[in-house]
């Protein structure tokens, strides 16, 4: 496993060693955040890596992975993307399902939910979980192993006010993995879900800024900080590697303790 982390700063990546040379790595929604830690993580390990975004372009993402512009909203861009790796890159070894949104807009009571913006998170937040495991695990079956990862969220366990759509949609993504894990454990391969708490991305900086700033959600963390991208990547990196071998269909919390409370979010207090 990595080593554990001491509370304060985030220690480099590069104090965690995995060699993935020789692996095929397909990460949705890497330009940015937490997929492009995860896309750093790779390439450093040594892994060939294809960044599946809606973005067709970034300076932010290392020279060495291939980008292929992706909405994976779209069920044929899933197709294309997972056909294109396995074509351009000689197969395709781990699958990690990150692309997800949170508009600001989405943190309403469900009455003032508007339809087509619901719609819009349920195609790239579940379903695009969907259509990529579907076309990558085709291809897995066929070669008796592969790591598939859901990027999941402490929202998939608990809740809080204003979240009706993108909380339920998260705790979806956690069962896809147990449910798909014991679909196809026994053709080799592995299935697991990441449910991270407040991490510095840019999706969160948002939503924050909808609710209030991150000083007081920091506080609430027994670590007394939110997390960086690197950290979830760090979990990722072991979950999709030999060292994880007899780890599938569970979902690992990196929230810095702060689930341990109780509470995902700000405690209820009636209005």
């Amino acid at each position: 496993m990595p080593p554990s982390r001491p509370a304060g700063p985030s220690r480099p990546l590069g104090a965690i060693r995995y060699d993935n040379a020789g692996r095929v790595v397909l990460v949705t929604g890497g330009a940015q955040g937490i997929g492009l830690a995860i896309c750093r993580a790779f390439v450093a390990s040594g892994a060939t890596v294809v960044c599946a975004d809606i973005l067709a372009e970034s300076s932010d993402v290392p020279a060495e992975v291939k980008m292929y512009r992706t909405d994976t909203g779209n069920p044929v861009d899933c197709q294309a993307a997972v056909q294109w790796t396995i074509d351009q890159c000689g197969g395709l070894d781990v699958l990690v399902n990150n692309a997800a949104i949170q508009p600001p807009a989405s943190y309403v009571p469900v009455d003032q939910l508007e339809s087509e913006l619901a719609e819009r998170m349920v195609a790239i937040n579940f379903m695009g979980y969907t259509n990529m495991a579907k076309h990558a695990l085709r291809y897995m079956k066929q070669q008796g192993s592969g790591v598939v990862v859901n990027i999941a969220s402490g929202q998939g366990d608990r809740t809080t006010r204003g979240v009706p759509i993108y909380g339920p949609l998260k705790a979806a993504n956690i069962l896809q993995a147990m449910q798909w894990a014991v679909e196809y454990a026994r053709q080799g391969i592995r299935v697991v879900s990441v449910s991270p708490g407040a991490i510095e991305t840019p999706l969160v900086r948002a939503s924050l800024a909808a609710q209030g700033g991150a000083a007081a959600l920091a506080n609430r963390h027994p670590l007394g900080r939110i997390g960086q991208p690197e950290e979830i990547a760090a979990a990722v990196l072991w979950l999709s590697s030999p060292a994880a071998s007899f780890v599938t269909g569970t979902d690992l919390v990196v929230d810095g303790g702060l689930s341990a409370f109780g509470a995902f979010a700000e405690p209820y207090t009636p209005e």
